[in-house]
């Protein structure tokens, strides 16, 4: 049987018309990382759909490990999340219309769960890689944490399964024309989540790295 990673992005959203988390995911559909092939699905940047999509990929493709990779216009490093919280709360509205304000992604679910890939090892790769890389201590409370969150919660019942979340930053194409925004070219960026994805596969314990923030 053909071990795979499954990679996910999403949709374009808030009036943009691409989204490096699926440019990425679908310029490595195929490639081999370690033993395991890449698939990529794109998801919807909706509420509730995105986690029943991805749910049901993880079913069909029955991967080793999951990386769902989203857009954070802002950040100017390629970030592993540690955490998804059991929150939606969007600032503005989803592709469909959805604009959920306070409330539980999980009713009566954990008010968190922690990543079960390597985060601070596929920092340390991504450095080494000369890509701008960091650890993230929030997922954010829209779509991306929703889809983060959901998946974690799949996987507590697919011990086998590891999984998280890794932010990306805007395209240059993307930063033009807002003073201020950093961006990464899409080339470094798919280096990043290649090399990201090799040490997920190499390291089933973390490495301990300083990797905390301050405030």
């Amino acid at each position: 049987m053909t071990r795979r990673i499954l990679l996910t992005g999403f949709d374009a959203f808030g009036g943009e018309v691409i989204n490096p988390s699926w440019l990425v995911a679908q310029a490595l559909h195929g490639e081999v990382i370690g033993d395991a092939t890449v698939v990529a699905q794109r998801l919807p940047c909706v509420f509730g759909q995105a986690s029943s999509e991805l749910q049901a990929a993880v079913a069909a493709q029955r991967p080793l490990l999951v990386l769902a990779l989203g857009q954070a216009a802002g950040r100017a490093e390629l970030t592993p999340e540690r955490v998804a919280i059991n929150v939606d709360d969007a600032r503005i509205a989803d592709n469909a219309g959805a604009q959920p304000l306070d409330c539980a992604i999980v009713a009566r679910g954990p008010a968190a769960y922690f990543s079960t890939l390597p985060v601070k090892a596929m920092v340390a790769a991504m450095r080494q890689a000369g890509v701008p890389a960091a650890v993230s201590q929030t997922a954010g409370t829209f779509v991306c944490n929703h889809v983060f969150y959901g998946l974690m919660h799949m996987l507590r019942r697919r011990r086998t399964v590891r999984g998280g979340f890794m932010h990306l930053p805007l395209l240059p194409e993307q930063a033009a024309g807002k003073p201020g925004q950093p961006s990464l070219p899409l080339a470094q960026q798919v280096a990043g989540v290649r090399v990201a994805l090799a040490a997920a596969c190499a390291h089933r314990i973390d490495l301990h790295l300083g990797g905390g923030a301050l405030g």
